[in-house]
């Protein structure tokens, strides 16, 4: 379908015109235009012919470039599995709020059981294949052995739950009291972006502590994609932590946090430049980030930056600063009021005679 001749162009089009970007407009011409583009190169053998090519040509990318591809699959968690486990140990530490399941005083006991009995049989599988992704590098590591450590680690982990709930039921306390628009701890959890991010970080950090590679990172990741909050697994956060807003808060392998901490959108505790070893390589397994007392509040946008930003007790820091020396304990800093300065339009009307 074409418009006619005289037909007058679309408003948006004449101004994309008239400023030179008549290639961006989305008109019925350039719509036709595009679908008619080609059709001479269209192969009617394509499938047969061109597409045996195609996959060698990709198997031969596999060989170039082969730290993209994993091929041996068994030795790696499934991320989708990890995800649903996650999924249901939120169930478990918040049943009634978090998960589809109908939960009631009467099946409560059965619903636990039954959740706890899949969790750790999934997450053991998913576990010793991660183990196994280190162990085949070590040729004198005994066959069952990451089958033995796996079983142990998710006991360990499903029963630090009772702890890690205890811990979360303070982090949920924290957002109802420092946030004046909370009206209740029930929108703290069904609707908080903390809540996931914190109950998150602190099963992925006993995994960490118990060794346990790739798991814990993409539970941490999943959970960043949907609150646009990224805290490592390694870091040390102590009791009573709340993000307010959240989105854009990062928090380091190595970042330490004590209680009663209050961050706000847009905090950074990360690292300065990495050294480096002889061979340019990033020296890996130094403490990188900065450390956070108790009682302290940081406020959106600051910026805290490499191990020295060591920060003391009952700190203040406001929004937007820039950090990377230690605070002594009862500072309060901000950053002086920026010159504003304001022009005011003069707009003369005409008069018409």
């Amino acid at each position: 379908m074409s418009t006619k001749p005289n037909q007058p162009r679309p408003k948006e089009c004449q101004e994309c015109k008239d400023k030179n970007l008549e290639n961006d407009c989305w008109n019925p011409d350039r719509m036709l235009d595009a679908l008619m583009r080609n059709h001479d190169k269209v192969e009617q053998d394509w499938v047969e012919k061109g597409l045996p090519k195609l996959v060698d040509e990709i198997m031969t990318n596999y060989q170039k470039f082969g730290g993209m591809d994993h091929l041996e699959g068994k030795d790696l968690p499934a991320k989708k599995v990890v995800i649903e486990v996650l999924e249901d140990l939120f169930t478990i530490l918040f049943p009634g709020y978090l998960g589809d399941s109908e939960i009631t005083k009467a099946n409560v006991k059965y619903h636990l059981g039954t959740k706890l009995t899949s969790v750790y049989t999934r997450l053991t599988e998913e576990v010793e294949k991660s183990l196994k992704y280190i162990c085949r590098k070590i040729s004198e590591c005994p066959q069952d052995v990451c089958q033995k450590r796996a079983n142990v680690v998710v006991k360990e982990l499903l029963e630090k739950l009772p702890e890690i709930r205890s811990m979360l039921s303070g982090d949920i306390e924290a957002a109802y009291g420092g946030d004046p628009a909370a009206v209740s701890t029930e929108e703290v959890i069904l609707s908080y972006p903390c809540v996931l991010a914190i109950t998150t970080y602190r099963m992925a950090h006993e995994l960490y502590l118990s060794g346990v590679p790739l798991i814990p990172r993409i539970m941490s990741e999943h959970i960043h994609s949907q609150t646009g909050i990224d805290i490592h697994p390694g870091a040390k956060i102590g009791k009573n932590f709340f993000i307010d807003h959240g989105t854009g808060v990062v928090i380091g392998e190595t970042a330490e946090i004590g209680d009663n901490v209050k961050l706000y959108q847009g905090v950074t505790l990360g690292a300065l430049s990495f050294p480096k070893d002889e061979k340019g390589n990033i020296i890996k397994g130094r403490k990188r980030h900065p450390t956070i007392g108790n009682n302290v509040v940081i406020y959106s946008g600051a910026t805290l930056l490499g191990a020295e930003a060591e920060i003391g007790d009952n700190v203040v820091i406001g929004g937007n600063v820039w950090i990377t020396s230690p605070v002594a304990s009862g500072t309060k800093i901000t950053i002086a009021v920026p010159e504003l300065k304001y022009k005011m339009e003069n707009h003369s009307q005409k008069t018409e005679p």
